[in-house]
């Protein structure tokens, strides 16, 4: 045993390691600091030729070598300046960093939009580092879910967007909009000339949401709403976390005070939703479904919940309270921040443009005639519609992309337009990235702010 000992120690001298060598527990700690020595290095190597690779892509000037680009673009009006003017100097896309060692590669030009946002997911998979920024709010809904589950859960949601359903909702958009109008009228009374457009369609979106996909109205545009400040308060805090680099991990950003703050809205969002749901399973089995229907028709709209505690899959399979949670809280979200930014985009335009603005008027006021707004079921604008154009050529529309970022909400009336990005983790369309090992690009789809023509 003692030459054993012995020869080990004379094969290791040549790191120094004299007598202690013989530890088999040193050794093992050799071993481990060895391995992640190597796996650092390889680590370090693959970045820097990503960053190699990537160089093809213009870029601004970094703030700094660590912060890389954030915080060169701010939430202000001043902010919106700037990315407009990077969209100038970069009309085909650029790349930036968001801190030392993320990359994302921002395409402005349609042409180059339009084959991401045509690609397969497998092509172009949804961002699993940013989104997971809204997991613990949105759960494992349409916006955050892949493959099978992904594909289940939207063939099963294919009958909430029935036009028969969807018709019935033009009443509550118009008595949401008329509630913001008469605000506007009380504003103007008062001699306000400046107002927040984003703020305003962003309550009236939510009005109009909480009743179409709960059947409940909280007159929120009027008075303050714990549960739609909560929406809002979540917004801005994912929208905060994009830009504190040393959030990104979980485990510090929620020992902070913004995390904690997190938690707090997200539980408050959450109990709400539970409620509707818990309420609504209760009173559904005293009846069957065609029954339950047609109660529900003779007295009030069928709401997304409705729809989606009735829907079963080819195996008869219902969706679980969880799935029903992240589907409400994800249309929630979604559907009030994407449709607030196209429409203050589309206002905005009009604004810029008082000969458009005259047109659809004109065509508005053609298709209303001697009626009230409220009688009609669905708009009848056609294809050539001024109204339809102002908004499909806008290209900062959800219509350019598929999600709108929840960090872009910058739309004043007198600011330039709301930007709407598409962030995910995309390799497989850059042959220059095809081998890479280190952390992949994100890819960000802007639509360049341009003026309706």
């Amino acid at each position: 045993m003692r030459d054993t000992s012995g020869m080990l120690q004379m094969s290791l001298s040549w790191l120094g390691l004299g007598p202690v060598a013989a530890s088999p527990w040193l050794l093992l700690l050799l071993a481990a600091v060895s391995w992640l020595l190597a796996r650092v290095l390889a680590w370090t190597y693959a970045c820097y030729d990503n960053a190699r690779r990537l160089r093809c892509f213009p870029q601004p000037p970094k703030r700094n070598w660590f912060l890389g680009h954030l915080g060169l673009v701010q939430p202000t009006e001043e902010g919106l300046r700037v990315l407009t003017q990077l969209v100038v100097n970069n009309p085909q896309g650029y790349m930036i960093w968001m801190g030392p060692i993320i990359p994302l590669v921002i395409f402005c030009h349609p042409d180059l939009v339009r084959s991401i946002t045509n690609a397969s997911a497998a092509v172009a998979p949804k961002n699993s580092f940013f989104y997971e920024f809204l997991k613990p709010w949105l759960g494992d809904g349409l916006l955050l879910s892949a493959g099978d589950k992904w594909s289940r859960h939207r063939r099963m949601l294919t009958p909430a967007f029935h036009f028969n359903i969807l018709k019935s909702y033009v009443k509550i958009f118009n008595d949401s909009a008329k509630v913001m109008h008469a605000k506007w009228q009380c504003l103007i009374t008062e001699g306000h000339t400046r107002l927040n457009m984003f703020e305003h369609i962003s309550l009236m979106t939510l009005d109009s949401l909480q009743k179409c996909v709960f059947s409940f109205d909280s007159n929120c545009q009027e008075k303050p709403i714990g549960y739609i400040a909560a929406i809002l308060e979540l917004s801005a805090l994912v929208a905060k976390r994009h830009q504190q680099l040393f959030q990104y991990k979980d485990f510090v950003y929620y020992l902070t005070p913004d995390g904690q703050r997190f938690r707090r809205a997200c539980r408050q969002v959450h109990d709400f939703t539970d409620a509707v749901i818990r309420e609504r399973r209760r009173t559904l089995p005293d009846e069957g479904a065609d029954d339950f229907l047609k109660a529900k028709a003779k007295t009030k709209t069928l709401d997304f919940i409705d729809v989606l505690l009735l829907t079963k899959d080819e195996d008869g399979t219902g969706l679980s309270d969880e799935d029903i949670r992240a589907e409400a809280d994800t249309f929630m979200f979604a559907g009030h921040d994407t449709t607030a930014s196209g429409l203050s985009w589309v206002l905005y335009n009009l604004a810029k443009h008082p000969e458009y603005q005259e047109r659809c008027r004109q065509e508005v006021e053609e298709l209303l005639k001697d009626r009230e707004p409220k009688e009609i079921e669905c708009p009848g604008f056609t294809g050539n519609s001024w109204g339809l154009k102002a908004f499909n050529s806008s290209p900062g529309t959800p219509a350019a992309s598929s999600i709108q970022s929840p960090f872009s909400k910058h739309c004043h009336i007198a600011s330039s337009s709301p930007i709407v990005c598409h962030l995910q983790f995309f390799s497989a369309l850059f042959c220059a990235l095809e081998t890479q090992k280190g952390p992949r690009p994100s890819l960000c789809l802007l639509g360049a702010p341009s003026l309706v023509e």
